[in-house]
């Protein structure tokens, strides 16, 4: 039987309905039913709001047309204050030895794509350094323009245990994958260069063991590095392994076992296998002659895009990843027949306490990346562009024991908040998004208009604030407000 776009179009409104269930949709042919998550509950927005005008998630060609989308949509969040122009992949927060509360941000989304335009806007080159001392008016103290710093790509990780700010020159394209070491614990408003290295081998993505012996750097390319940070100016490699395709790469608080992003296997149909895989890497962090990297189980889910990172965390005596998949699928047979029906992967809550048997225990997800609503958006400005679109880049945690709330930049939809208090019945919490509505120029990667939010948020607890950065339009602190704030206590 083949469903109607009326019938699909009830069918997500059952699902919103009904919270946490999943529905089977079908395609244009018999037998081509799949089960698919149902979006996460969406947000009520209290006073000084200003809601999305479509579904959740959503910025429709008709509020550029009208001008409504200059406003911006906002739910029980407010801005607070801005820097720059620009915006990558990460944001971090830190306070130094000394009491200096300071954020670091990548400021481009891949080498090159940004250098002139920073230059002539004032964000700057490379990894940004501001005085959060008044977020209202975040300070510039320093570029970080070394290698690495200058397009880190996905690596820019902070260990806060040993105040060690570090990057690779990030993807394929930047070989051989020079690694910066910054300290940042004795001023984070002027980082110290403590080596510059080619040990961050193919990087594309990263990890820290938590106690800062460990920097991992992972590259789509086929390989995965091991460099001892024990002396940060003088890194050793510890273990090279290749022939995988690894993406984020989190480590257990013990740095023994790794929750690994894996994008797969490449096969005639595209790349498979995909999901989480988790690894004992206790030889690694015991520094063991020869040491040997096990692999403990591997997880998949049938609405998975391209595993982008598993951020750990505990509750209740049990240990949870939070992952996030990028994008839409770029890589299977079905991606290639058609963008427009290639699966949103969004986000998932994973029960990890036995690391051999892992298992999904809700999803985080709007109702722009259900497959039935794709056709619609297809003409929204960004939404036609892979690496743009209605669909989920990084989420990160404002603490990794018992967290009641994930930040998550989801690309033209903005920063999305969403209350986990409730592991297993996620809502929606909070969103801003800020899209541009004109086009920007001096950039390589078209569409620049709308929002281009990728970045992994930072949170300030005691102030009720999420810092994150728009890759079209700089770095943003958000207020939460309605008492949405108090789910970061």
């Amino acid at each position: 039987m083949v469903r109607t776009p009326a019938l699909r179009r009830l069918l997500a409104a059952l699902l919103v309905a009904g919270g946490l269930g999943t529905v089977a949709i079908t395609g244009g042919s018999a037998g081509a039913e799949t089960t698919w998550p149902a979006a996460t509950p969406q947000a009520t927005c209290g006073p000084g709001s200003l809601p999305e005008t479509s579904w959740q998630g959503r910025v429709p060609k008709a509020d550029y047309d009208s001008g409504r989308a200059a406003k911006g949509y906002f739910c029980n969040t407010r801005q607070v204050g801005r820097q720059g122009a620009s915006g990558g992949f990460k944001v971090h927060r830190y306070t130094d030895a000394a009491g200096h509360t300071c954020a670091f941000y990548d400021s481009t989304l891949i080498a090159g794509r940004d250098l002139l335009s920073n230059t002539l806007n004032g964000t700057g080159l490379g990894v940004q350094v501001l005085d959060m001392t008044n977020p209202a008016t975040p300070t510039k103290t320093a570029g970080l323009i070394t290698p690495a710093m200058l397009s880190p790509h996905e690596t820019l990780v902070l260990n806060r245990q040993r105040g060690l700010l570090v990057a690779v020159l990030g993807t394929a394209a930047t070989l051989p994958g020079i690694m910066d070491v910054y300290d940042v614990k004795t001023d984070c408003r002027h980082p110290r260069l403590l080596s510059t290295t080619p040990m961050g081998i193919l990087g594309h993505e990263s990890g820290f063991a938590p106690d800062g012996r460990t920097f991992w750097s992972a590259g789509i390319a086929g390989t995965l590095a091991a460099i001892d940070l024990v002396n940060p100016r003088a890194p050793k490699l510890v273990k090279l392994q290749t022939g995988v395709v690894y993406h984020g790469v989190r480590l257990s608080p013990d740095g023994r076992t790794m929750y690994v992003a894996n994008i797969g296997a490449p096969s005639l149909s595209g790349i498979t296998g995909g999901g989480l895989r988790i690894l004992d890497v206790s030889q690694v962090q015991d520094r063991v002659a020869n040491p040997q990297i096990k692999v403990l189980s591997d997880l998949s889910w049938r609405e998975g895009s391209i595993p982008q990172v598993a951020e750990p965390f505990t509750k209740d005596g049990r240990r949870y990843v939070l992952e996030v998949d990028e994008f839409i699928d770029l890589f299977s047979a079905k991606a290639l027949t058609s963008l427009k029906t290639s699966p949103v992967g969004a986000a998932r809550i994973i029960d990890v306490t036995d690391p051999v048997r892992p298992a999904v225990v809700s999803t985080l997800r709007l109702e722009a990346h259900q497959p039935w609503r794709r056709d619609a958006e297809w003409t929204d400005p960004g939404a036609s562009f892979p690496a743009q679109g209605y669909a989920a880049h990084y989420c990160s945690l404002p603490r990794t024991d018992a967290p009641k709330l994930v930040g998550c930049s989801m690309i033209l939809s903005g920063l999305r908040l969403f209350d986990i208090s409730d592991l297993r019945h996620p809502k929606e919490a909070a969103y801003f998004n800020r899209p541009l509505t004109a086009t920007k120029g001096a950039v390589f990667l078209p569409p620049a208009i709308g929002s281009w939010a990728m970045s992994a948020p930072a949170y300030d607890a005691a102030r009720g604030q999420v810092w994150y950065t728009d890759a079209n339009s700089g770095f943003y602190v958000v207020q939460l407000t309605n008492g949405v704030a108090g789910l970061l206590r």
